[in-house]
């Protein structure tokens, strides 16, 4: 149990570090943040602006909250990890239909955010929590 924790709260980290240095690319130069011009967002958005504020605040900012969780409500970790976890899967899907491209770090990050939801099940499942206790008293476990 105390490796998967360490994994999920080294990811927490690593994400929310990452997508707050990303998203704080956007806010301050909407134009054309990390190089990549508004013309990569086929319509979608004006400019990054509201995609960076999602990026800092909701994958950033969240992923570091979850970190910080840790400490003070290790029981509810599978609940948050997971949420964390299915949006920044979403956002990689989303964002890749946006930029109508597939490059290696949405695969990396795509990886990452199904790690972090496989190792929330992993804790709701060594906890014997909802829904995983259901499960496992269907399978007679």
């Amino acid at each position: 149990m105390k490796l998967v924790i360490r994994i999920l709260l080294f990811l927490h980290i690593f994400i929310g570090l990452g997508a707050m240095a990303g998203g704080l690319a956007a806010i301050l130069d909407p134009m054309k943040p990390l190089g990549i011009g508004v013309e990569a967002l086929h319509g979608y958005f004006d400019s990054f602006f509201i995609p960076g504020l999602f990026l800092f605040f909701v994958l950033g900012v969240g992923n570091l909250l979850c970190a910080y969780l840790f400490r003070f409500k290790p029981l509810e970790q599978g609940y948050t990890s997971g949420f964390i976890g299915a949006v920044l899967v979403f956002w990689i899907i989303i964002q890749c239909i946006i930029l109508r491209t597939v490059a290696a770090l949405h695969i990396i990050f795509a990886v990452l955010g199904v790690i972090q939801g496989g190792l929330a099940l992993a804790i709701l499942t060594i906890k014997r929590k909802f829904p995983m206790n259901i499960i496992l008293n269907i399978l007679g476990k």
